[in-house]
């Protein structure tokens, strides 16, 4: 499995991340602020905060509320032709400190219209991630006293990760918890295990993939299984499992605890599914989809869905948080199937032409099928032949395949989006959306 991958490690925020930041929270007290006036009676119009705003008062209490005309004001400016002059006093008036480095998440954002504010999902949430892998690697230290267990397990902890789980994961929570009212730091805290969750589960699913596909390279740098003997390794990613186990067992809800097992068990089944697979024709495509589900899917949506549930939501909440979390982890894999055909080495941070040499038949290869029927023969004995890896790069990319998987991730990011649309509107909410922009338009 794969993940979004991102610079991290910053020192101080530069102007874009301050921005974006001011503006986030701009957001959320001006909601606050209009809850306020209503209470009062007081009547305030104000249109999307991606086209500017527009207030009206009706009382006189509304002097006792100048500061969000205020804010208003400010974004309007800052949402058009005075937007460069607000940055430059924000570069002028805030000073960097250099004293304290932390981990932050970063990512490209597609271009959008000049007018519009948009929304950058890693800064919103920079509180809740900005020592997020330092939180994992106290977590496993403090369970073990055999230090070379403790090396292992924290390998791929090292703050250089991709971070698309934890993201999203906390990203549902606050738009979850705006939605349904509730935005209690005793809640957030909960949903935060969750997210630790998720990225550990997923971290050790790559620790035993290391062992299983015998890979030298991830992430950049030698894998665990080139560096250490594969049984420490293969224990090393139980370890991991048990620590991200007892961590969930400690905020004693059974049914967040049943969620997020079934993560566990779909990741068994959906490398047994690689592994032994060689279905028909007919069939190959719905495998290769559920084994995706179970493989890399599963693990979004029901973290996504444990964090509705910690929350207390209704059913009809926590679907969408699942559904939201399937559709973006189908679209998620699809994308890093393509990007197997067409990236390079450097920029995936592990060999390209994997899956073919792994003997895997991923969507573009299946698509490709119907173009070149001579590809069947060579799925089913798993690109074991010699120059079956090379004809079958060849043939994709004469194909539609990859033009057929990214129309199909698109399809899921599309209804991730609409997914989103359901819960009120709030910077998470827009941040939720932003997050399918990135999935389908990253490049690693």
């Amino acid at each position: 499995m794969a993940c979004l991958s991102t610079s991290y490690r910053v020192a101080c925020g530069t102007r874009r991340q301050q921005v974006h930041k001011f503006i986030g929270r701009l957001l959320m007290d001006n909601n606050s602020m209009e809850r306020q006036l209503s209470s009062l009676r007081t009547v305030a119009h104000l249109t999307s905060p991606l086209q500017g705003y527009r207030v009206t008062t009706v009382q006189s209490s509304i002097n006792k509320h100048t500061q969000l005309t205020q804010w208003t004001n400010g974004l309007h400016r800052l949402s058009f032709n005075a937007g460069q002059e607000y940055v430059n006093s924000m570069h002028n008036s805030h000073t960097c400190s250099h004293n304290r480095n932390h981990s932050s998440v970063h990512t490209q954002q597609p271009a959008g219209p000049v007018r519009e504010i948009q929304i950058d999902p890693y800064i919103i949430l920079d509180d809740e991630l900005k020592y997020f892998y330092d939180d994992v690697r106290d977590l496993l230290q403090s369970g073990t006293s055999q230090p070379e267990l403790d090396t292992i397990a924290c390998y791929y902890f090292d703050g250089q990760g991709k971070a698309l789980r934890p993201m999203v994961t906390m990203l549902m929570a606050k738009a979850l918890n705006y939605h349904l009212n509730n935005e209690s730091h005793q809640l957030v805290h909960k949903q935060r295990q969750i997210a630790l969750f998720s990225e550990m589960v997923h971290s050790a699913s790559l620790v035993h993939d290391d062992v299983i596909d015998q890979s030298d390279f991830r992430r950049g740098k030698p894998s665990v299984n080139a560096l250490w003997n594969h049984k420490k390794v293969t224990m090393a990613g139980d370890y991991i499992l048990s620590i991200a186990s007892i961590m969930i067992s400690r905020l004693r809800s059974d049914d967040v605890t049943i969620v997020l097992s079934q993560i566990l068990t779909d990741l068994v089944q959906g490398e047994f599914m690689q592994l032994g697979s060689r279905e028909t024709e007919n069939e190959r495509f719905a495998h290769y989809l559920t084994k995706t589900y179970r493989k890399t899917a599963s693990l979004i949506a029901n973290a996504l869905k444990a964090t509705a549930v910690i929350a207390q939501a209704e059913d009809n909440v926590a679907e969408v948080a699942f559904q939201y979390g399937r559709n973006i982890g189908l679209a998620f894999q699809l994308v890093d199937d393509m990007l197997d055909f067409v990236s390079s080495t450097e920029q995936m941070g592990k060999p390209t032409a994997a899956d073919l040499k792994l003997g895997l038949a991923t969507a573009p290869v299946l698509f490709a099928c119907e173009k070149y029927p001579e590809l069947n023969p060579m799925v089913m004995r798993r690109f074991s032949e010699p120059g079956d890896v090379e004809r079958a790069f060849e043939l994709v990319h004469k194909s539609h395949g990859l033009e057929q998987t990214r129309f199909l991730a698109k399809k899921h990011c599309n209804e991730a989006i609409r997914l989103a649309q359901e819960l009120t509107e709030s910077p998470y909410q827009k941040g939720l959306q932003v997050v399918a922009d990135l999935v389908i338009n990253r490049i690693k």
